[in-house]
């Protein structure tokens, strides 16, 4: 029995290459998924170790870059801010409210659908616990 060379050649010359994609785009997903659940995209450092410490939601000083005096608090369609029952609404500028970062950091600041309720600590005044917004 003889082996025909010249045919197997012709057959295996004729073969074109394919490149079934399937399975690398199967490869290429999974890396992907890999890639998004390993990685962290918190936008502030330790986020995760203030929710689990029991934060209290306001904004935290260190966090910040320079000192700030005030914290501008924009609530959606923003009518009414409330300061010690005293109604220091006319201070609002864009649907926004300047509040003094100690009120913030040592006050009471409930925020309600489109209202503001402000207890400031000891010693500080409505006029200076709130302020409005300045434009940039």
């Amino acid at each position: 029995m003889t082996i025909d060379v010249k045919s197997h050649k012709k057959r295996f010359l004729n073969q074109k290459p394919s490149f079934n994609l399937v399975p690398f785009i199967d490869i290429l997903f999974t890396l992907m998924i890999f890639l998004v659940v390993t990685s962290s995209f918190s936008s502030a450092p330790d986020m995760a170790t203030a929710d689990s410490s029991g934060g209290t939601g306001k904004p935290n000083m260190t966090d910040s870059s320079g000192q700030k005096e005030y914290y501008v608090v924009p609530v959606a369609n923003l009518h009414k801010v409330t300061v010690n029952g005293q109604d220091m609404s006319g201070l609002i500028r864009n649907n926004a409210i300047g509040v003094l970062a100690s009120v913030m950091d040592k006050g009471e600041v409930i925020i309600e659908p489109g209202e503001i309720i402000i207890t400031t600590p000891d010693g500080i005044s409505p006029d200076v616990a709130v302020r409005a917004p300045e434009k940039k």
